[in-house]
C-alpha cells in the first residue's frame, strides 16, 4: 500500500458507530471552552451568539460534505494538501503546506496550549486573575511535555488518548446537565432580550465566525457522508446546549469578564465540586494537543514523499519509530508564537490562513467538476453546498482583513513567503550547486544527530 508508515489505516469499512465516534472525538475539544467568549464578544448579543453557533455547525456540515466528495474521488492520503494539489497543481499545494508548517499548526497548538495553561491555573488563583506570565510558563511546560511524549513513544500516546476523549465528553456533560436543570426551573432572565440588535456590527462577523469554526474544526477527518451528517447534528446540539447552560448561569457581562468560562460556570453551580471541571477541561486540551501533534507528523510523511519537504523531515527515529523531526520543527515555532500572541489574536491569525486554504480546496471541487467531468465520484454533493461554503470562507477571510488587519495581514504575508520558498526548496533542476550540496550535508548531519531513518513506504 502507498500509505505512510505509522499511518493508522482506516479499514475500508468503518462501521457507522465507529465513524461517528471518530468525528465527534476529533471535533469536540478545547474549542467549546475557548470560543463562547469570542463569539459573544463579536456577535454582540446572547441570541446572535446562539445563531452563530448554529450557523457554524451548518457551514461545517457543508464543508464536510464537500470534503467527502473530494476524499472519495481522490484516493491519495494527505487531506487538504492533496485536494489542492489535484485541482490547482503543486505550487499552490506547497504554499498551503508552507503556511501550515510555519503558521497554522504552531498557532493552533499555541492556542490550545494556552487554554490548557489557563484552565490549570484558574482554580489556583481564584478569585483573582491569573498573571499572564504564569499562564505562558505553564503553557510552555505543557507543550514541552506533549512534544517529549510524542518523541518518546507512540503506543503510550494512543492509550492516553482514549481516556482523554472520555474526559472531554464528561466535561461537557457536567455543564449541560446542571445548566438545563436550572433553565427548566425558570432561570431565564439572561435570555429576556436576547436579540439586543444595537451591538451587532458587520465587522464583528468574521471574528465571530473564526471563533465558531474553530470549535468545529476537525470535520475533515472522515469522508463517510452519513456519519458526517449524524456527527455534525450531535456536535452542534452539544455546543448550543453548552452555551445555553452558560447563559442560564451567567449574564453576558459575566461571561465576557471570565478568562475560563467553564471554571466560572462550575463555581456558580457546583460549589466544592467545581474543581472537577477545570481538570477535565485541561485534560481535554492536553488530548487535543497530543492528537494534533500526532496528525501533523503524519502529514510530513506525505509531503516529503511528494518531494515537497526536505527528506529529513519525513524520517522517523531508528528505535522509537517516532516522528522526531516533526516535533523539532514545530517546537520552536510554537514557543515563539506562544510568547508573542494571546489566545484570540493567535486564533484570528491562524483562522485567516486555515479558512482561506479550505475555501481554495472546496473551490477546487467545483473547478474539477468542469475540468475533469469523467473523474469517478462515488459520492457527489449538490454544487450549491460547496458554492455556499467556499463563498462564505472567502467572504469572511477578506472581511477579516478589515476587522483585524494586523493578525490577518501577518497571516497573508506569511503565505506569500511560500512563493520564494517554493522556488528555493522545490524547483530542483534550477537550484544552484552550492545550495544543493549544502542541503544534502545538512540532511545527512541531522540524520546522524537525531538517529532518524526514512520511513518504509
Amino acid at each position: 500500500s502507498n500509505a505512510p508508515a505509522g499511518k493508522v489505516e482506516l479499514k475500508k469499512k468503518v462501521t457507522l458507530l465507529r465513524g461517528i465516534s471518530i468525528i465527534i472525538g476529533t471535533i469536540i475539544g478545547a474549542g467549546i471552552f475557548i470560543s463562547p467568549k469570542g463569539i459573544l464578544k463579536h456577535s454582540g448579543s446572547v441570541g446572535m451568539s446562539l445563531v452563530v453557533w448554529i450557523a457554524c455547525g451548518v457551514l461545517s456540515l457543508f464543508g464536510a460534505l464537500s470534503y467527502a466528495e473530494l476524499g472519495t474521488s481522490i484516493k491519495k492520503s494527505g487531506g487538504h494538501y492533496t485536494y489542492i494539489k489535484e485541482a490547482f497543481g503543486p505550487q499552490m499545494a506547497f504554499i498551503r503546506l508552507w503556511a501550515d508548517l510555519i503558521a497554522i499548526r504552531p498557532a493552533g497548538l499555541a492556542v490550545i496550549s494556552l487554554a490548557f495553561g489557563q484552565y490549570i491555573l484558574e482554580p489556583l488563583f481564584m478569585p483573582c486573575g491569573v498573571p499572564e506570565l504564569a499562564i505562558k510558563l505553564t503553557t510552555s511546560v505543557g507543550i514541552t511535555s506533549v512534544m517529549y511524549l510524542n518523541s518518546m513513544s507512540t503506543s503510550w500516546t494512543n492509550r492516553i488518548q482514549i481516556f482523554l476523549t472520555f474526559s472531554k465528553l464528561l466535561a461537557i456533560l457536567i455543564i449541560i446537565v446542571p445548566g438545563l436543570y436550572m433553565l427548566f426551573k425558570g432561570e431565564t432572565k439572561n435570555f429576556d432580550n436576547a436579540f439586543e440588535i444595537s451591538n451587532v456590527q458587520l465587522s464583528g462577523l468574521p471574528l465571530a465566525f473564526y471563533s465558531g469554526m474553530y470549535a468545529y474544526a476537525g470535520w475533515w477527518v472522515l469522508t463517510v457522508p452519513l456519519a458526517i451528517c449524524i456527527s455534525m447534528a450531535i456536535v452542534t446540539s452539544c455546543y448550543v446546549l453548552t452555551n445555553v447552560a452558560y447563559y442560564t448561569v451567567m449574564s453576558a457581562e459575566e461571561l465576557l469578564a471570565s478568562e475560563a468560562v467553564a471554571v466560572t460556570f462550575a463555581e456558580k453551580t457546583m460549589g466544592n465540586f467545581s474543581l472537577a471541571v477545570p481538570i477535565f477541561v485541561a485534560l481535554s486540551c492536553f488530548g487535543s494537543m497530543n492528537g494534533g501533534l500526532f496528525a501533523f507528523s503524519r502529514m510530513f510523511y506525505v509531503a516529503s514523499r511528494e518531494g515537497h519537504l526536505p527528506e529529513v523531515l519525513s524520517m522517523i527515529h531508528v528505535r522509537r519509530h517516532t516522528p522526531l523531526a516533526a516535533v523539532l520543527v514545530l517546537y520552536p515555532m510554537t514557543m515563539f508564537q506562544l510568547f508573542v500572541g494571546d489566545i484570540y489574536s493567535l486564533l484570528n491569525f491562524m483562522s485567516f490562513l486555515r479558512w482561506l486554504f479550505i475555501g481554495v480546496a472546496t473551490l477546487g471541487l467545483i473547478y474539477m467538476r468542469y475540468t475533469r467531468p469523467d473523474m469517478p465520484r462515488p459520492f457527489k454533493v449538490p454544487l450549491i453546498i460547496p458554492a455556499v461554503f467556499s463563498f462564505t470562507c472567502f467572504f469572511m477571510v477578506f472581511l477579516s482583513l478589515y476587522s483585524d488587519p494586523l493578525n490577518t495581514g501577518i497571516g497573508f504575508a506569511i503565505s506569500l513567503t511560500g512563493i520564494p520558498a517554493y522556488y528555493i526548496f522545490i524547483v530542483f533542476d534550477r537550484r544552484p550547486k552550492w545550495l544543493q550540496e549544502g542541503l544534502d550535508s545538512f540532511n545527512r548531519a541531522i540524520q546522524i544527530i537525531l538517529e532518524v531513518i526514512p520511513a518504509e513506504h
